[in-house]
């Protein structure tokens, strides 16, 4: 493997502007494929199989003018009773709009100063247009509106199905990295190549994702969550590579030689880390809820062309950019060397290029300290995740709707207006779909009483019959709100106890009810899965059992942790109003899956990394501990710049209006922010410090039958390059087991 990576790297750096000039073509024509062909990412919670999606089935088999999407206009004057005439050029607009089948008629409010006019299509919502569809509403309730000095206000399923792309977020992660990159490269060049090699494979990535759109059912969170990692990881592998090609330029190496070397030891790591994630997130399609497993799909393509352009344009530019790579200091200092440029270091040179720098001694003193008493430390960690994670322990999940979202969308005005002038229950009635084949038509009215007798319910509707007289429907509206948990609750009492054979419960409330559970039900099977392939994957690498073990355990631990900062930040209101939000709101169903898969991935990135420095080293020295110090003090600069990248771009997220994008970020962002710290910096000189030599302990029979694989470039013709010296007070030498 480190072989043929060899080769490419050495073929990139030698032909620059070929590759260059092919990537370029590559994203010219991704792109210009996108907007041609490209489809809109759309949300669809049919699932079969659920008792919500039976009952809708039957309601558009006996309604089909109701069968289709729906959009909520709501009309509100401020200063008082709104004009009738405003209400009726309004809904005369609105049935004239594309795909509309009927508008309802308008339901004013006590006071009569807000209307509220459902609007019905003739296609689910993923055939609707998606923006252009929200913007056709808006069109045709501007002219009467503004006119009359009336609000108007969107909601719905049309409305709650798009998300918003400003680029905020990716400015600011942008705007970061560059910061962090000039810092801890010193030189514009070098902090400039991982962020075109990252914006070139996520366009590429991106533009993907759009094309997939328009052949399959993908998620509206789809491209911000391909957006996010892609980026993250693009500039995170980038910056790993060019770290190592400095390190050759630094030994003395030619620029072609040390670009080949990188991506021979680094380009290995590089590869496996991002094989990684992508494998994580196949666990996403165990997940039967379609436009989300398609999640893992995308995300997954956007990680490839990251990699893709990692292993080949990262060599390339390398190779153009020379030694302008290095900082001004770095090259005065390789000038009065007069051999540097053409010919390995000399011994003297050498040890003077390995020399360590400061943070490396800082961070190889703090390994040995760790090292000496594993255990307390150990213990320290591991109560400091768990107390982390305790908040867990009281998660309720919810599938995200327009109460939750931020008071700046207009999903979100549409619903409080509704729960103001019509009661939290009016944003999402409960639809009874009677099956009147099953049930007599003389059971509906005893069936509306028992409903209506039920707890938590404020109104019902009187049984509308089907014109084919096969199905009657029943309308309730809740008192709650679609997430406070009184409203699935009202779901289960009713289906257990009221609901007769014959009669199902839908609506948003009852299919929310029923995905939440769904979702809760497969998070183990996405856990195994996940975990399962990226054990077998460290194995083959690392050849070891209790490496591949520990990885696996510490990145579930610092899931848990960011689990448990997203229950007390946005379930428990710690902090939920400095995020954009007014209140405490329940975790999105889909977050736990989601961030298992993604982060499951991101956080083997840094093992990886990390575990192919120290395991590098052990197979020269043999020093079972030295290698942790030395493995720490190597990657100690790297990791810490490629965490504090991601943080930064997963923070910028975390102020995305829309709430699940916004948990997404913070929760991804806490988990690189445990994984650089805790695990890094303690848990894994504490355990490797623990087991000793056992870490690298390999049954016989397993080493028989595992392959092998060259990460560390020991056949592909590489140069080892000298270990940096560590200058360690005597009593904190570690050492060797």
């Amino acid at each position: 493997m480190s072989g043929f990576l060899h080769r490419v790297g050495a073929a990139c750096a030698a032909h620059p502007w070929r590759v260059i000039g092919a990537w370029v073509a590559a994203l010219v024509l991704a792109l210009g494929l996108s907007s041609t062909f490209g489809g809109t990412p759309q949300d669809n919670y049919d699932t079969p199989g659920l008792a919500s999606q039976r009952a809708t089935d039957q309601l558009r088999a006996g309604f089909p003018e109701v069968a289709g999407a729906d959009a909520r206009v709501v009309l509100h004057d401020p200063d008082g009773r709104l004009d009738d005439a405003v209400v009726t050029d309004v809904s005369r607009n609105l049935g004239g709009v594309e795909y509309v089948a009927m508008v309802a008629p308008p339901r004013l409010s006590t006071d009569g100063d807000t209307a509220l006019i459902t609007v019905y299509y003739d296609r689910p919502v993923t055939h609707v247009g998606g923006k252009e569809a929200l913007d056709n509403l808006v069109t045709a309730v501007d002219g009467p509106t503004r006119q009359a000095g009336v609000t108007a206000e969107f909601g719905g399923q049309v409305a709650e199905n798009i998300q918003e792309i400003n680029g905020m977020a990716e400015a600011i992660g942008i705007a970061a990295a560059l910061v962090i990159l000039l810092l801890a490269f010193g030189s514009v060049v070098a902090a400039g190549v991982p962020l075109a090699v990252a914006l070139i494979g996520l366009g590429i990535g991106s533009a993907g994702v759009t094309l997939i759109a328009a052949v399959s059912e993908v998620s509206t969170i789809a491209p911000t969550i391909g957006t996010m990692v892609g980026l993250g990881v693009g500039i995170d592998y980038a910056l790993l590579l060019v770290t190592r090609h400095l390190e050759g330029l630094r030994a003395g190496l030619p620029v072609r030689e040390a670009a080949a070397n990188a991506t021979a030891t680094s380009g290995t790591s590089v590869l496996f880390a991002g094989a990684t994630v992508v494998l994580a997130l196949m666990g996403l399609r165990l997940v039967e809820l379609k436009s989300y497993s398609t999640t893992g799909f995308t995300t997954a393509v956007v990680v490839v062309a990251v990699v893709a352009t990692s292993l080949t344009l990262v060599p390339a530019l390398c190779g153009l950019a020379g030694h302008r790579l290095l900082g001004k200091k770095a090259r005065r200092a390789m000038a009065e060397a007069s051999d540097a440029a053409t010919a390995p270091a000399s011994g003297a040179q050498a040890a003077q290029a390995a020399q360590a720098q400061p943070d490396q001694r800082l961070t190889a003193r703090w390994a040995a300290r760790v090292g000496r008493r594993p255990l307390p430390w150990a213990l320290g960690a591991l109560v400091v995740l768990l107390a982390l994670a305790a908040p867990v322990l009281d998660m309720r999940t919810w599938p995200q709707d327009a109460g939750s979202q931020s008071t700046s969308t207009t999903q979100r005005r549409a619903y409080d207006l509704i729960a103001a002038e019509f009661g939290a229950g009016a944003n999402a009635p409960l639809l009874v779909a009677a099956d009147l084949r099953t049930l007599p038509k003389a059971e509906l009215g005893p069936l509306a009483e028992a409903i209506r007798s039920a707890p938590d319910v404020a109104t019902v509707a009187e049984p509308v019959i089907s014109s084919d007289g096969s199905t009657a429907l029943i309308v309730a509206e809740p008192t709650v709100g679609p997430s406070d948990p009184k409203a699935s609750a009202l779901v289960r009492h009713l289906r257990a106890d009221v609901l007769p054979d014959g009669a199902e419960i839908t609506g948003w409330t009852a299919a929310f009810t029923d995905i939440s559970a769904l979702l809760a039900g497969q998070l183990w099977q996405v856990v195994g899965f996940v975990v399962g392939v990226s054990l077998l994957l460290l194995l083959v690498v690392f050849r070891s059992p209790l490496v591949a073990l520990k990885a696996a355990v510490m990145n579930m631990l610092s899931i848990a942790a960011a689990y448990g900062v997203i229950v007390a930040v946005f379930q428990w209101g710690w902090g939920a109003e400095l995020l954009g939000l007014p209140h405490a709101v329940p975790m999105s169903s889909w977050l736990p899956l989601l961030m298992f898969a993604v982060l499951f991935g991101l956080s083997m990135d840094y093992e990886v990394f990390l575990l192919s420095r120290i395991r590098e080293d052990w197979l020269a020295t043999g020093d079972a501990r030295g290698s942790v110090v030395r493995g720490l003090a190597k990657t100690g600069r790297v990791i810490t710049s490629a965490g504090l990248i991601m943080i930064a771009v997963f923070a910028g997220f975390a102020l995305d209006p829309d709430v699940t994008v916004k948990m997404i970020g913070l929760g991804m962002a806490v988990a690189v922010l445990v994984d650089m710290t805790i695990i890094r910096m303690v848990l894994v000189p504490a355990t490797m410090a623990l087991l000793g030599r056992a870490n690298w302990w390999l049954p016989g029979w397993l080493d028989r039958i595992l392959p092998r694989l060259d990460l560390h470039g020991e056949k592909a013709g590489t140069v080892t390059l000298p270990a940096p010296r560590v200058e360690l007070a005597k009593e904190e030498t570690p050492a060797a087991h």
